[in-house]
């Protein structure tokens, strides 16, 4: 809104002065126009806001370079505010009201389940940055984190092995609702198959915002007296900082029991005192210690954006993860499929983004799948430092498929793995 404002005041300047401003009103009013929809306030905050100066970040990228189909890209920023069916009414403004070629944003699966009937509805285009249950595939959705056998499942089988500690017995802990549920109901399915008993595995969830993890810890501490055990969390948002404070004051390490987590990066550890957390691990496509020309590249970006747009907290500490990178990969393969298809009609935008391939910071050529909408993905598993960082300590040899449909779940085998034309 500042951007406009300032463009805007600068054009009636310039008309008033006579100054032959000319150029500034076409450029203004010839500009293609893509939505920010992250929550800037509210319990989500702490991992959402940043997606959306990620976003602002490619924009100017883009922007410097010449743009899209010889026009700037100029963003439009809402704020859902960590409220689920504010999503949608968002999401129709950026529509219906500020016609928006495209959507970037959610992090929760509840805020992109509120959000879907609209794209479906409108014929929009989203793109959602985060790893997520799978059980969905919708032609107007391109999924650029992972789905659960890209992240879930390798984090399972990594805690099962000798390296990973030979875990026998499982805490499943979230925040409750569709996301955690969903994804523990597979890890749940997925261990059976692995001979753990329904006894040797303990699910809990707690709300949204919750703080008070001192009963949970010590149940966990109680649980893990019956056996190498380890916690699979899918705790999301600001939970996570009591959560792991808790942790740290009972003294519970991660040579006793491990704790992965699906939703905990560089930036989720900025506010907690890491040093009990050591050993501890986060499972992801993506981390800011990965060593290669695009990661360096990446985060010198990030740190001079940050820097120029005295961006809190990462002015003076400027941290990546994998969201950042997931919204990066899919803001330029939207503009590769945009000028392949030399046009933002959605339906040819969708065609095109068939097969785009982009060098990520992870290190690969990010590949979108042909048909199911989701990116081919590196797995890693990496240990948290004393510094909040995080060091790979297992990967996979080659980039996973997607598979939406978890085999895990009853009737998946029946499903395609490519939206339905609608």
């Amino acid at each position: 809104m500042q951007r406009r404002f300032t463009l805007q005041s600068l054009a009636a300047a310039a008309a008033v002065a006579g100054l032959g401003f000319g150029a500034m009103p076409a450029w203004a009013a010839d500009t293609i126009k893509v939505g920010v929809l992250h929550s800037l306030s509210g319990t989500m905050a702490i991992s959402e806001t940043v997606l959306k100066d990620t976003v602002l970040m490619a924009i100017d990228e883009i922007n410097a370079s010449g743009g899209v189909l010889g026009k700037k890209l100029e963003p439009v920023v809402v704020d859902p505010a960590s409220n689920w069916p504010l999503f949608a009414e968002k999401a129709k403004q950026l529509l219906g009201q500020d016609k928006v070629a495209v959507i970037f944003g959610g992090w929760t699966s509840v805020s992109r389940k509120s959000v879907l009937p609209v794209v479906e509805e409108m014929n929009g285009l989203l793109f959602y940055p985060v790893q997520y249950e799978g059980e969905e595939l919708s032609k107007n959705v391109f999924y650029t984190g992972a789905a659960p056998n890209q992240q879930a499942i390798p984090a399972v089988d990594y805690l099962m092995s000798k390296d990973g500690g030979g875990a026998k017995r499982w805490v499943l802990l979230g925040t409750d609702y569709v996301y955690p549920r969903t994804t523990n109901k597979i890890l749940r399915a997925y261990l059976k198959t692995k001979g753990v008993k329904d006894s040797d595995i303990d699910e809990k969830y707690t709300p949204f915002g919750h703080s008070d993890y001192q009963t949970i810890v010590a149940d966990i501490k109680k649980f893990s007296q019956g056996g190498k055990t380890a916690v699979v969390s899918t705790i999301n948002g600001d939970s996570n900082v009591p959560f792991y404070k808790e942790l740290g004051n009972a003294g519970l390490k991660a040579t006793d029991v491990p704790v992965v987590a699906f939703s905990v990066g560089e930036e989720e550890l900025r506010g907690v005192d890491t040093k009990p957390l050591v050993g501890h691990l986060a499972a992801w496509n993506y981390f800011m210690t990965l060593k290669n020309p695009e990661n360096t590249a990446f985060i010198k970006k990030w740190s001079d954006y940050a820097k120029a747009k005295n961006i809190a907290g990462h002015k003076d500490k400027p941290l990546t993860n994998d969201p950042m990178e997931a919204t990066y990969i899919g803001i330029h393969m939207w503009k590769q499929a945009v000028e392949k298809a030399k046009s933002t009609d959605v339906n040819k935008v969708i065609a095109a983004m068939a097969g785009q391939t982009f060098k990520a910071p992870s290190g690969i050529v990010s590949k979108m799948d042909e048909k199911n909408h989701h990116l081919h993905k590196n797995v890693f598993i990496g240990e948290i430092r004393a510094d909040g960082q995080l060091n790979v300590v297992w990967k996979t040899p080659a980039p996973i498929k997607a598979k939406p449909w978890s085999p895990y779940i009853p009737g998946n085998d029946k499903k395609k793995d490519e939206p339905e034309k609608k």
